[in-house]
């Protein structure tokens, strides 16, 4: 009964945090509308969505399209924003592979 009750105090925030803006797929979060407004300028908001990245990624990835994309100047402010929105929400997933079998735990003689 306290699990219902702790998931049911929860609920909300979960859903809350992930609730998408329909036209473009992005997470709204703090510094949604900033990459809204700067990323979809230039690209589809999937190619944003699709992506992921810690904040030094999504920084270098910036800097990617301002040298070769004529991708304007950020005020500061709009970039942290924008880098901090990015980091939190479109990070990098852990792994789902699991690790090799061990030598002695492989079959042998066979070919997979």
């Amino acid at each position: 009964m306290k699990r219902l009750a702790l998931v049911l105090l929860l609920l909300p925030g979960m859903l809350a945090a992930q609730e998408l803006d329909e036209p473009t797929g992005l997470k709204k979060a703090p510094g949604w509308l900033s990459v809204r407004a700067h990323c979809g300028g230039c690209h589809s908001h999937a190619l944003v969505t699709a992506q992921r990245g810690d904040r030094d990624t999504w920084l270098s990835m910036i800097r990617w399209m301002q040298e070769t994309q004529n991708l304007w100047q950020f005020a500061p402010e709009v970039e942290d924003e924008i880098l901090s929105y990015l980091a939190a929400n479109y990070a990098p997933l852990p792994p789902t592979r699991r690790a090799p079998l061990p030598a002695d735990q492989r079959p042998s003689g066979k070919s997979l």
